[in-house]
């Protein structure tokens, strides 16, 4: 049972005027000789709640001096409509208790504003801060609704392995799990180094959990995964982690068009989720700095614009025909990049596309094998401001072809025979794709670090907490 109120119920209309009993950390203290003021905030939304005390109260009297920015205080009092400009209610305070003091001296997180690179140094505080709460006020609204935008389309929800013997990327670029201590594994059968290891064989953090996805579309339908993945790629950039959320659906009977189609309505779905849910957040995180004003209008402008659908060598062509003179030049046969993907979007398109049909030679080995032997039937969904948003694929569904793929791909089909066995065994046409959490969350807020949009960060020189 809770012994306060939340802020943020107050705020919403939740709470009538009247008695009350709130709880926070103390984020401004003034005083005079006629009326002290402190704004309280509880971690529940963005907005604190005015404090309004007589001086003369013996139990504010007593802690007056030690009551600082961070401390930690319940009150207890009657709410009632604020004269001040900008706010609907205030509290009358009969009684505060101190619960935990903050020296005014060594707390680093005073008044003042603070940058975000200020607060990544003070990992274990920042999420009191207003920019970081409200983040992970957002992030924890949007993994409601993924779960529910999947459950209200009957898809099940599968926990793939986080230890793995599949690199699903085939790129190699995977964190070993070891029991083994350094000395140990110096001295290992170079033949077989991983015999007297926990597992006997070689395992690492998974990258994806679209292999094992699969396994369960082709036998339950249609079902999603959503965890953490990790990827040992030295990428020191505002853009990658070494974990991060990846939500990743598998349909069987499901050809590229219906991957798309789930993938718009996708993407839409958790926008307008945000919007209509978090809009006092993105009120306030579209107002910094850091923000552009025209993230709002754009995010708007995605939940109901038609998702332009456009071949990949169609895109080249465009890209070719622009005049722009591009950072990586175009030519067929090239992944696009972020200038690529930004121009279609936002100056050629000006609104979503998914972008279809790539090149074999720069997609994995598991997406379906077009009928022209050069392309594959995969799929990136990409977004004004942003580009790449989704990416997917219509799987291989024939054995052979699947076969000769890895082969191609320098990839030993024995590893894994148990995905190959799949298309022997009443083998379906099915697709899926992959969303990360952290994109779509620097998408909607504005921020433009990644480090910013997950609790505890993993990069390269950095895992602490």
């Amino acid at each position: 049972m809770y012994l306060t109120t939340a802020i943020k119920d107050v705020h919403h209309g939740k709470i009538q005027p009247g008695p009350l009993r709130i709880a926070g950390w103390v984020r401004t203290h003034r005083s005079s000789k006629n009326v002290c003021f402190i704004e309280l905030g509880d971690g529940t939304t963005v907005k604190g709640l005015q404090l309004v005390i007589e001086p003369g109260l013996a139990t504010y009297a007593a802690l007056a001096p030690k009551i600082a920015t961070g401390a930690s205080i319940i009150v207890e009092g009657t709410l009632v409509p604020s004269p001040a400009k900008g706010q609907r209610f205030e509290m009358q305070v009969d009684n505060i208790e101190l619960i935990g003091e903050a020296d005014p001296e060594s707390y680093p997180l005073q008044k003042k504003g603070h940058s975000l690179e200020f607060l990544r140094e003070q990992m274990h505080l920042r999420p009191r801060s207003n920019t970081i709460g409200a983040v992970m006020r957002v992030r924890s609204r949007l993994s409601l609704a993924i779960h529910r935008f999947y459950e209200e389309r009957g898809f099940y929800y599968v926990h793939t392995p986080i230890l793995t013997t599949s690199d699903c990327e085939g790129a190699g670029e995977m964190f070993r799990v070891s029991t083994l201590s350094p000395e140990q594994m110096a001295k290992a059968d170079a033949n077989a180094p991983f015999r007297d290891d926990f597992f006997g064989e070689q395992v690492s953090l998974t990258v994806s959990g679209q292999l094992e996805g699969e396994v369960y579309a082709t036998a339950i339908r249609n079902i999603y995964t959503f965890g953490p993945t990790f990827r040992a790629e030295n990428s020191n950039t505002t853009r990658h982690l070494a974990e991060f959320w990846m939500i990743e659906p598998e349909m069987a009977f499901c050809d590229l068009a219906g991957n798309r189609e789930l993938a718009q309505e996708f993407v839409q779905y958790l926008i307008k989720t945000v919007l209509t849910e978090c809009s006092d957040e993105l009120e306030f995180l579209h107002a910094r700095d850091w923000s552009s004003p025209q993230v709002l209008q754009s995010l708007e402008a995605v939940v109901t614009a038609p998702f332009e659908v456009i071949d990949y060598t169609d895109a080249i062509k465009i890209l070719e025909k622009s005049g722009r003179s591009f950072e990586y030049p175009v030519t067929w046969g090239i992944d696009l990049q972020t200038e690529h993907e930004r121009f279609l979007t936002d100056e050629h398109i000006k609104g979503p596309v998914a972008v279809v049909n790539y090149p074999k030679d720069i997609k994995a080995f598991y997406m379906r094998l077009n009928d022209d032997d050069r392309t594959v039937a995969a799929m990136d969904i990409l977004v004004p401001r942003l580009g790449e948003i989704i990416g997917g694929a219509q799987r291989e569904e024939r054995f052979d072809i699947l076969q000769r793929r890895m082969v191609g791909c320098n990839i030993n089909p024995e590893h894994y025979w148990w995905y190959l066995q799949l298309r022997t065994f009443g083998s379906v046409p099915h697709a899926g794709f992959g969303l990360g959490l952290e994109r779509i969350l620097m998408y909607v807020t504005g921020m433009q670090n990644i480090r910013d949009v997950i609790p505890f960060p993993r990069f390269p020189g950095f895992a602490k907490f």
